[in-house]
This record gives structure tokens, C-alpha cells and sequence, in this order.
């Protein structure tokens, strides 16, 4: 993404009113009106606020007939966000494992489970992390993947996505 591309969406994101809708937005979908009204605000105005938002390209808008739901387009807000990534280059010798590698990355924090090791903390931030090298996610922990070339290694905070919700009754079994 270019650097002017992230400025315009910094610049969109720098209104108290518009993060407070893509607040909402990442919880669920919105009609603008619905925005509106959770907000306190006038349609107008929140529609102009929209606007902006979706010239940024942060919210979409599905049209089902006349009606237009709103929804945050997370990968254009993610990707804003890399901007606040930090980037290490480290030398290690051929066949180390991802694991000594990345012991020389200050923040990396890692617990070991059994017989593996998994990345828990990021700068003091717990959480689920997974790791990728050159785009692929290796199916093994870092403590058994050896390093044989140059790779570049992302490390990545897994964020909860809720994508079923699933409700689920109990009932008596008859007699």
C-alpha cells in the first residue's frame, strides 16, 4: 500500500466519531441509519462520516435491493496498520532452528509446551501467535524448523474473529 494511501486513512481514522463507527463495525454490520442512532448522531452526518470512510476504502457497502449494510473491509485496516511493524534483519548459521533466530529478536517471547515451542508474547502483549516464512505457514513449531537461506519470518498476533455462533438447547429426554 502506498504511503499516501496510508496517510488518507490515518487522516479518516483521526475522527473521534468515525473510529467510534468502526467500532461498531467490527462487531457487526450496520445500515447507516443504525449507525446514526447507536452514535447519537443525524443520518446526515453520519453518512458524510461514511463517506469518508469508504473513500479510504476501510468500509464497504453491500446493496441488497435499496438497502446498503456497511462492514469494515478488515484487511484494508490491517494492512494501514503494518505501519506500526517493526522490522529486524539477524544473521544466524545454516540449519539453526527458528527458535535461536528468533531469541535474538528483543520482545519475542516463548513457552514451551511438551516437546514444543510456541510464541505467546510480543513485546510484553500475550496472545496466539502464528509464524510464516517467505508467505507459508510452516506446519511445525519454531523449535523444529530449520533455517538453510535467507527467509524473511512474520510473526503474527492471531485476533478473534467470530465466524459461527453457534446456540445450543437442552432438552429433557422423554421418559
Amino acid at each position: 500500500m502506498a504511503a499516501e494511501m496510508k496517510g488518507d486513512i490515518f487522516k479518516a481514522l483521526g475522527s473521534k466519531t468515525r473510529m467510534e463507527m468502526i467500532k461498531l463495525l467490527l462487531h457487526r454490520e450496520y445500515h447507516v441509519s443504525g449507525l446514526a442512532k447507536a452514535l447519537d448522531i443525524s443520518v446526515p452526518v453520519a453518512a458524510k462520516h461514511v463517506k469518508t470512510l469508504e473513500n479510504v476504502g476501510v468500509v464497504e457497502k453491500e446493496i441488497f435491493g435499496k438497502t446498503h449494510v456497511l462492514k469494515v473491509n478488515r484487511e484494508k485496516l490491517y494492512e494501514a496498520m503494518e505501519t506500526f511493524s517493526e522490522e529486524y534483519e539477524i544473521e544466524v548459521e545454516k540449519g539453526a532452528s527458528l527458535l535461536c533466530a528468533l531469541k535474538e529478536v528483543a520482545g519475542v517471547g516463548v513457552k514451551r509446551v511438551a516437546d514444543r515451542e510456541y510464541i505467546v508474547t510480543l513485546d510484553s502483549e500475550e496472545g496466539f501467535y502464528v509464524y510464516e516464512v517467505n508467505g507459508q505457514l510452516p506446519n511445525m513449531p519454531i523449535n523444529e524448523y530449520k533455517i538453510d537461506k535467507g527467509e524473511e519470518i512474520e510473526i503474527k498476533r492471531l485476533v478473534p474473529v467470530l465466524k459461527k455462533k453457534v446456540r445450543v438447547n437442552v432438552r429433557e429426554k422423554p421418559k
